[in-house]
Parts: C-alpha cells; structure tokens; sequence
C-alpha cells in the first residue's frame, strides 16, 4: 500500500493542543514561543491494524462479561517502588519516570531489572550510554549481571522488533528523547518524534503485555520534557527529585491508573546504589539538641500513609519595603494567604516582616493540612518563644479563621505517638472519640484558640 502524504500540524509542547498554523502564544495555556511544527504521515491501514506487532485485535465485549479479577502484579522486592507504583508492575502497563540529571533514574532501574532478571526476561535498552558503560555501572554496584539483556539502540521500530524476537516481560527505555521513528521528518527530542514514539511503544506494550519502563528528561523548571500529551498516553508517571547536595531521594507518583496518586517513596543514594528507607519519618525528624523558636513537626498525607515532617520558619524585620515571602517545599500564594488570615483573625502583623518557610529534608507539601502548623511556626518565630518538643500539629486554615478537618486524623496521630510525640493540636472534628493512648490531643476550631493553648 502506498503511504500518503505527510501531514503538517502544530503542536504545543506544553499543553499539547493542536493547531493548522504556526503562532506565538497558545491559546490554552497562554505559553510563548511552545509551539513547533509536526509531521506525520497519514495513517494507512496496516498501522491501525497494528501490524508486526504479534498481538491479538480486541473484540467487543459486554461490560458484565468482562473478568473482574485482580490484575496479576510483579513486585520488584523494593517495598518503596512498589508503594509508588501501587503494589507492584502492572503487564502491558506504560511507566514514564523522570528526574533531574543524576538524581539516580537510571541507577534505579538498572536494580530492578537486573534482580527481577533473575526471574523473568527483561530487557535493557540504552539510548544515551554505551554498552560498556551501563555494564560498569552495574559492575560497580555489584549486582547480579548473568541475565539481563542490554541493548544499544535508538530506533523504536528495530527496539520493537528485537523484543518481538526475545519477548521480554519487562522493557527499560533510556531515555524517550532520543528515540525515533523512521517516518518521522524532525530530529530526536522534538515534540513529533516524542509524541510518535511513545505512543508506537504504547501499541506495543497493550499488544504484547510487556511492562514498558521510559525514562524521561526534565526541564530546568522540574517539568517533564516534550509534548503535554505524554502524560496522557501512558499509565503511570512518577518522579525521583532530590538535590545534589543531599543523599536522599524521594520518588513520587503523579498519575498512576493502578495506584494512588502522590504516592510517595523514599530511597538514599549509597555507594552501593539506591537504598529503600522504610521509615521515613525518623529520617526527616533528626531535629536540634537544643530548642529553637520557629520549629515544629506537622503529619502530612502521603499517598497510603502518614509522614512527619519538620517545618522551620524565620520572621525577621524588613529592610527593604517590599518584605519578603519566601517558600521552600510549600505554595508560596498559600504563605501570603495564610499570613493574610493570621492579621485579621489574630491580630498579628506582619506586613513588616521578611517570613522564610522551609520543610526540612525537600519534601514537597502538597496539602492543606501542613496550614496550622506553618502558622504556629511563624508565631513562634515572630515571638521568639520555642515550641515544645513533643508538639505536633496538623489542619486546614479557612478564611475565616476556622480550623477544618483533614482525612485521616486518627492514623496520623498513632503515627505520631510511635515517634515519641506526646501532645497534639488538631481541629475539633479529628479528635478520636476513644483519644489515643499516651498523647494529650486539644482539638480546636478557630485559630485564635490554637494561640491561647500555646
């Protein structure tokens, strides 16, 4: 069959919305200079058909005659990386894990795949080292190197073809951005070759039930790299974050069709490789000897379980006229709404005052229940009056001053309690009716009843 002409569109490497005509700004996104031109070949009927890929085409199926049992899972035997995937990989599933350079993605998936190699076949595509150096690394962490397979190659088609040929249950792609397709006009990296070739690899998992890993780069605002759209193409996108000049890394999920979203998994780099931490909360509460005003320990919500963490502030008089709000691990608009509340619901002003945030150890607070907490911080901060030591503290801050409730209140305090934390200031609504054996819990709903505890 004759292929057709190639077809130009334009894409937006943001948002990935489409249009018939190169311009400056997107209209969806309101992003500048994002969109790139894309060529494609219209499709022919073989591709539709998948063809060349060995799988069976779907039939229409009646939706009370589809098999309700439980998907069948693979576990890596690293409890945190099957916490984030959702209890283990999924056949036919599509996992897209990105990071900063060097922040261990590789080295993560190289440990998995050479134990579970062990077990099952797998198959280790290096797009960006060579051969030699992926067996040193591997080498160098001494790990058990007599099954798995390795492949250097960029080109999805002969990547695909190969894999038919050795029918892998598990597939690592490192990395999307410099794989391609030969139909494809633009270079690797470009939004059309990425976009293309994901979504070929896609076809190719569903079709064969092969576990498919991609590893994807990030820009330098910490955002996955290419077309928006490839986030929706696949199952599961996690992230491992963690800065240079710190060991840990945490790994978190921010979609995944098997599992909860926001998941998060904690690991630190050794020498040997990356090391799970299956309690992450001692490693995040290795707080001062002695007291020290602005810090306190709040329970956050992570995915299926309770974390604490330390969150630390500084008030200090302004030396500009523009005082400061500066965030580390929190949503800095949050801050400024936040002290918003404190001056009118509390009487404390801080228009004055330079206010610095930070939640010890880089983990990323993406809840509200971190608000009273951060407000006692600042209070004990602006007052110089250290909080006690076996103080936690959690709940949301309405504008109107009140304390709401947050999910999970008993089990963050029983993850307190074997932490050693012995009083508790909660909304009113979290109080057990039972209390908690071995913790003084006052539960509130207003904030100015949290300042007259203290």
């Amino acid at each position: 069959m004759a292929k057709a002409k190639t077809k130009t569109a334009y894409v937006c490497s943001d948002c990935g919305s489409e249009y018939s005509k190169w311009q400056g700004q997107c209209a969806d996104c309101n992003g500048w200079n994002t969109i790139t031109e894309f060529r494609l070949p219209a499709a022919t009927v073989a591709q539709v058909e998948f063809e060349g890929y060995g799988g069976k085409r779907s039939a229409v199926q009646k939706l009370d005659e589809i098999n309700l049992a439980d998907l069948p899972r693979i576990t890596t035997d690293i409890e945190e990386f099957d916490r984030v995937l959702g209890g283990g990989i999924v056949p036919g599933s599509v996992v897209l894990i990105g990071g900063h350079p060097g922040a261990g993605k590789s080295t993560l998936l190289l440990q998995t795949l050479c134990h579970l190699a062990t077990k099952l076949d797998a198959l280790y595509v290096t797009g960006e080292e060579s051969l030699q150096q992926v067996a040193l690394r591997a080498k160098r962490l001494q790990l058990p190197t007599d099954r798995l397979k390795l492949l250097s190659e960029t080109s999805v088609e002969s990547i695909c073809t190969t894999a038919q040929q050795h029918k892998p249950k598990l597939l690592v792609i490192d990395s999307i951005q410099v794989m391609h397709l030969a139909d494809i006009s633009s270079a690797p990296g470009s939004v059309s070759q990425v976009r293309e070739s994901a979504a070929y690899l896609t076809r190719f998992a569903k079709q064969t039930d092969t576990a498919v890993f991609m590893v994807g780069h990030v820009t330098k605002d910490g955002s996955l790299a290419g077309p928006k759209v490839l986030e929706h193409m696949i199952d599961c996108s996690i992230m491992l974050e963690g800065t240079s000049d710190s060991r840990f890394r945490t790994l978190r999920g921010i979609k995944n069709r098997f599992g909860a979203v926001n998941e998060l998994g904690v690991f630190a780099m050794m020498e040997m490789g990356l090391r799970e931490v299956k309690n992450p909360s001692a490693i995040f509460l290795s707080r001062a000897e002695e007291l020290a005003a602005g810090s306190l320990v709040m329970v956050v919500w992570e995915g299926t379980r309770p974390l604490l963490v330390e969150i630390q502030a500084l008030v200090d008089q302004s030396q500009f006229g523009h005082p400061k709000r500066v965030t580390l691990g929190l949503d800095q608009n949050r801050l400024s709404m936040l002290l918003a509340v404190l001056h009118r619901h509390a009487g404390l002003h801080l228009g004055d005052q330079d206010v610095f945030v930070n939640v010890v150890g880089g983990v990323k607070v993406l809840e509200t229940s971190a608000d009273l907490a951060l407000l006692l911080a600042v209070v004990s901060s602006f007052k110089d009056r250290p909080l006690p030591r076996d103080l936690i503290a959690f709940g949301e801050v309405g504008l109107s001053g009140e304390i709401r409730p947050v999910p999970s209140g008993q089990e963050r305090l029983q993850e307190a309690v074997k932490h050693g934390f012995k009083r508790a200031i909660v909304p009113k609504a979290n109080v057990p009716k039972n209390g908690v054996k071995g913790m003084e819990i006052v539960g509130i709903s207003k904030l100015s009843e949290a300042l007259a505890v203290l």
